[in-house]
């Protein structure tokens, strides 16, 4: 495929893709008219997160037809947000936009997007969904419930029912690039920044094809990895568990020792099996807690590679820069650089 100047490019668009082969001739189809429209230089990078379908074979396919379509193949899964941060980190592009595969998101909004970019001088466009009428009520009820402990727990101003459809100026990228996120929340990770920004809003559509890459599991994950990233909350919570506990346990000692001075006694086993039971359990929790955040720690003190690159399909380009690494090829990229 034919190169792109890093030079000349106004706009790139950061596909992160997970078995999307079924979708990617809709999404060729939709995406580029509205790139083509814009009138400026751009490029797109799919960037294919070790998919066990024919992804990467129909991406070159389009390819051959379309030279603004640039492939990056990661070498395994290593997750939607890890894929996002390879694109975002191989992106040449004046302003970056990260776009689902699925269709979701429109791409005709990529134009309101730059405008308003462009316009009101800011340097972050967030896509926000118009409403959620379309979802069913246990999704609504847990957006709101994670949007809304997001703000509490985090302190971040996080736009409601603001996904990963966003628009990025090369501030912003170059900002995220020298970061030591191993595990990065984007969509809590940008407000944080304090960049200035605006908000377009969109009708958000069904699913051109295939199946959802977020079942509720990973949205459960989603949510604990935006919490233990952004906050000591949980820390914190540990804490007053284990202060209610020595309270509770304080109570039962006196309650027993009044017990025992009136001459009655407390019949049974049961209310000292259920107080070893409760400070167990309140002990394993607390070492849970902290286990996992120390190892987040060592995570990011080994600075391994958080992604692996297998090839970009446009040649000369430096290696990947992250918080932990990137392999390019067979070659070993450092990221502090």
């Amino acid at each position: 495929m034919e190169s792109i100047s890093p030079r000349t490019t106004i706009l790139s668009v950061v596909i992160p893709m997970f078995n999307e082969a079924a979708v990617i001739p809709a999404l060729v189809a939709r995406l580029r008219p509205v790139l083509d429209a814009l009138g400026v230089d751009y490029e797109v990078v799919a960037v294919d997160d070790g998919s066990r379908d024919d992804t990467v074979s129909v991406l070159f396919d389009h390819g051959r037809a379309w030279p603004q379509l640039r492939v990056l193949r990661l070498r395994r899964n290593s997750g939607h947000q890890a894929a996002l941060t390879a694109g975002l980190h191989r992106a040449v592009g004046q302003w970056v936009v990260s776009l689902d595969a699925d269709l979701q998101d429109p791409p005709e909004t990529i134009a309101e997007m730059l405008r308003v970019a462009r316009e009101d001088g800011v340097d972050v466009v967030y896509g926000v969904r118009a409403d959620r009428s379309t979802d069913t009520v246990f999704k609504r009820n847990t957006a709101r419930g994670y949007y809304w402990a997001m703000r509490r727990l985090v302190g971040v101003d996080l736009p409601a029912q603001a996904g990963d459809f966003r628009l990025l100026s090369r501030d912003v990228i170059e900002v995220l690039r020298r970061l030591p996120e191993r595990a990065p929340v984007y969509r809590l990770l940008v407000p944080s920044l304090g960049f200035p920004s605006a908000e377009v809003r969109y009708d958000r559509e069904a699913r051109a094809a295939g199946e959802t890459k977020y079942p509720l599991r990973r949205m459960v994950a989603l949510a604990w990895e935006s919490t233990a990233n952004f906050s000591a909350a949980p820390l914190r919570l540990a804490t007053w568990m284990g202060m209610s506990s020595f309270l509770l346990c304080l109570a039962l000692i006196v309650f027993g020792m009044v017990v025992h001075v009136s001459g009655a006694t407390i019949p049974g086993w049961t209310s000292m099996f259920v107080a070893v039971l409760l400070l167990s359990g309140v002990q394993l929790v607390c070492l849970g807690l902290l286990g996992e955040y120390v190892g987040r720690i060592y995570a990011t003190v080994q600075n391994r590679p958080a992604f692996h690159i297998g090839f970009d399909s446009r040649d000369g380009v430096p290696g990947a820069e992250t918080g932990a690494g990137a392999h390019v090829g067979d070659k070993v990229v450092g990221l502090r650089g």
